[in-house]
């Protein structure tokens, strides 16, 4: 599979993502590092892989499955292919979303996996592995953020993202046979719709939000300006008198607004300060 992303400054058509990014490089050492422990000690894909039978039968001491499955392979083709793909479309994806935020949503992709799976089958003894539920929510986030990139499927036929991926996601699912975790792949992709799509609306939310709550600071603000500019006026009034008749002449109110008014302006100067 050849993408074409962008150009190279002589014009030239560049292959792949380009280098690799900081959670993707992370992923891709630990999950070679966990295979490597895979082949050095027998029966550790049955202790961290996910068995919905055996999760449900001794649970809650198996909750940690759920997670560690994702980091699990079931041979060298498993994880080449799967940590080849994250580093095929998961780059751009780190790079858009920041690798904060793309090393939350990967690992949320996997858990959605792993739940649809224990919802679904959750008499299924066979013990799952693998990144694949994480891997189809970065696919369907690439779908969604770069629908018109093209996809040179065997390097010779030029597709849409927007209709490559679906299509390689349907192939997998009607083709993958009986030992492919459908429900993983299934749960990450919808996974990572909702929560692209989730993203955004709370992003727009959280920005009208924000300048609601401006609005708000600015009026009360403006307020308390204006009711600083009327006690202002009223004590000029009031010194002015003070200036004719003398500070004894004039009233008890206007003391007590005095009083009063200086001691609301000195609150209000601590409150600017701090």
């Amino acid at each position: 599979m050849w993408k074409n992303n962008r150009y190279r400054p002589e014009g030239g058509l560049s292959i792949g993502p380009g280098a690799i990014s900081p959670f993707i490089k992370t992923m891709l050492i630990f999950n070679i590092a966990v295979f490597v422990l895979q082949i050095l000690i027998p029966g550790l894909s049955e202790i961290f892989g996910l068995s919905p039978a055996v999760f449900f039968e001794r649970f809650p001491n198996l909750l940690y499955q759920p997670f560690t499955y994702m980091f699990l392979h079931g041979g060298f083709g498993h994880i080449f292919f799967n940590m080849f793909m994250l580093w095929m479309f998961g780059t751009e994806v780190e790079h858009s979303m920041g690798s904060k935020s793309f090393g939350r949503f990967y690992i949320l992709a996997g858990l959605a996996g792993a739940l649809l799976t224990l919802i679904v089958h959750p008499s299924q003894e066979a013990v799952m592995v693998g990144a694949s539920g994480a891997i189809n929510g970065v696919l369907v986030a690439y779908w969604i953020m770069f629908p018109t990139r093209l996809l040179y499927i065997y390097f010779l036929f030029p597709v849409q993202v927007k209709w490559a991926i679906p299509g390689l996601m349907l192939i997998s699912f009607l083709f993958g046979g009986s030992n492919i975790a459908h429900m993983a792949h299934l749960g990450g992709a919808v996974c990572g719709f909702i929560y692209l799509k989730e993203n955004w609306r709370w992003a727009s939310f959280g920005s009208r939000f924000k300048n609601l709550r401006y609005r708000r600071q600015s009026a009360k603000l403006e307020k308390k300006r204006q009711e600083a500019s009327e006690i202002m006026k009223r004590v000029d009034t009031i010194l002015d008198k003070i200036n004719e008749v003398g500070i004894e002449n004039i009233s008890k109110a206007d003391r007590k607004f005095l009083e009063d008014a200086s001691s609301e302006l000195s609150k209000q100067k601590n409150l600017s300060k701090n």
